[in-house]
């Protein structure tokens, strides 16, 4: 398979095609929503930081998300936790509570506050961001999505002390955030899920608050992110199971969310430092996409901007999940922006 009109830029086809009226369904059997999967809160807060660092989003995306802003608000609680899972009938399915959703839903609300074009939603993310900013997850990964929206924030408004606060909890839970070990300088003992967000959170957080233990512990884990998942000159994200120091490259089940994760940390290591040497990532995360990957196959349908949903050794998995979409577009726009889209 190969793509074509690898210079422009996918369209949001396929995004639409998951929306509805309510919200963003969560799984696809290859370009067909799977509606009996309902919504999830996770997808919905992505889709929020994709539409609203869109440049110059067009009116269906506008609409599109103010319907995810909805969702996102509906999802919080008076104490500051949030559903995650809606069948299709509109129902929450689950229990409130601090997991990945509940950082997402801060990171999508922060990122609404601070760039969306109204002056309303901006208004009305802020108020659900101040409502879910009260609590602090206990999982280290929730706090780095968490603490991606409050940076967002912070950056546009100085004075949000909610967003400061959170910030600082963030860096505090890092661990050995001054600290180095050469041989495996990564805060845990194996690289996991959402690698380049904790990077890109901490660079965030040295930049706001401002930081500058976090801003070089960003870059310093961002250099060996990048070594690590780069392999015969393109990326070789960590796989599914996981990756530890002596793991063997490539490994499979690839997600596209660990590249976008890459893409967003290098994106933001050019913003802060204005090194070029950051833009090879960004540029080596679309190439990813393009086919410049462990199987050298393209990770999208560029008709309908459609995701697939994992890398395996033997190809794509053809299904088109919002998750994998959204880190596609994603990954483009971090592209496009920065001039490295092919």
């Amino acid at each position: 398979m190969s793509v074509s009109g690898a210079d422009r830029a996918p369209p949001f086809d396929h995004l639409h095609h998951l929306t509805d009226a309510r919200g963003l369904f969560e799984h696809a059997l290859h370009g067909e929503p799977r509606l009996e999967h309902g919504y999830c809160l996770d997808d919905v807060a992505r889709a929020l930081v994709v539409v609203y660092r869109q440049s110059q989003p067009n009116p269906k995306l506008l609409r599109a998300g103010r319907r995810y802003l909805e969702f996102a608000l509906s999802a919080i609680q008076d104490d500051g936790s949030c559903h995650n899972r809606m069948t299709i009938s509109g129902a929450w399915s689950d229990t409130p509570g601090l997991g990945d959703w509940w950082g997402r839903a801060i990171w999508g609300l922060g990122v609404t506050a601070a760039h969306a074009p109204s002056d309303a939603t901006r208004a009305r993310a802020i108020l659900g961001f101040r409502t879910a900013a009260r609590q602090r997850s206990p999982h280290p990964l929730s706090m780095a999505f968490a603490a991606l929206g409050a940076g967002e924030v912070l950056l546009s408004r100085p004075d949000e002390l909610s967003a400061r606060a959170l910030l600082r909890d963030f860096t505090a839970s890092v661990d050995d955030l001054g600290g180095a070990r050469p041989r495996w300088p990564w805060p845990r003992p194996r690289l996991a899920y959402g690698n380049g967000s904790v990077v890109e959170a901490l660079l965030l957080a040295g930049a706001a608050l401002p930081d500058l233990d976090a801003h070089q512990r960003g870059l310093e884990l961002l250099d060996f992110l990048l070594c690590k998942e780069t392999h015969d000159g393109h990326l070789s994200v960590t796989p599914v199971g996981g990756r530890g120091p002596h793991d063997l490259t490539p490994g499979f089940d690839q997600q596209p969310i660990e590249v976008a994760a890459l893409a967003d940390a290098c994106g933001r290591a050019f913003d802060i430092t204005g090194d070029v040497r950051w833009l090879d990532g960004v540029r080596m995360a679309w190439a990813w996409f393009l086919g410049d990957n462990d199987v050298g196959t393209p990770m999208f349908d560029p008709e309908t901007g459609g995701g697939f949903d994992g890398l395996h050794e033997t190809g794509p998995n053809l299904n088109q999940g919002a998750e994998s979409t959204l880190a596609l577009l994603s990954t483009v726009q971090q592209a496009r922006r920065l001039g490295v889209l092919s």
